[in-house]
């Protein structure tokens, strides 16, 4: 399969069969993730593997959106390892985290695994329930798995605009 196709078939899976990651894959979609760039090399980003029954009945307690997934997770960025642009006003901690956890998503579809972007949820209700640092922030939850039988992207899944409407020569 072709870069194209991997991010074409990949979609959110909303319903999971509960079976868990096997640690070779787990272990691969992490270092995926541990490859990711990020603004001036910092690797700020703080990953966080929930997979014991406590740990998932704290997500459930977060969020309705775990899907019976039996690995979560939950990626943050340390706000004092960021880059700040000029100007002052923005740093690289959201972008630098979404880059780790795209890699990690599209890793886990290379290999069979399935994954949700998991982002309705109080970030400083995760913060609290995991006891985070004060100088983390959340960025995601990452479910990965299995598909149900009978899961399967939204109907709309393959619908996108002309790429004229959406990118620009100037």
């Amino acid at each position: 399969m072709n870069f194209l196709e991997l991010v074409q078939d990949r979609y959110s899976c909303k319903s999971m069969d509960g079976r868990k990651v096997e640690k070779e894959k787990l272990d691969y979609i992490l270092e995926a993730g541990r490859m990711a760039p990020t603004a001036k090399n910092l690797q700020g980003q703080r990953i966080y593997v929930v997979e014991s029954q406590e740990g998932l009945a704290k997500i459930d307690k977060i969020t309705p959106c775990r899907y019976n997934s039996s690995t979560v997770i939950l990626v943050t960025w340390n706000k004092d390892e960021v880059f700040i642009y000029p100007g002052g006003k923005r740093d690289s901690g959201i972008e630098d985290a979404t880059i780790v956890a795209t890699h990690m998503m599209l890793a886990a579809k290379s290999i069979g695994v399935d994954s949700c972007w998991i982002n309705f949820f109080d970030p400083e209700e995760v913060a609290k329930e995991f006891n985070l640092a004060e100088n983390e922030e959340v960025l995601m939850l990452l479910n990965l798995g299995y598909p149900a039988e009978g899961a399967g992207p939204l109907a709309n899944h393959g619908s996108r605009k002309a790429i004229e409407e959406t990118v620009k020569y100037i």
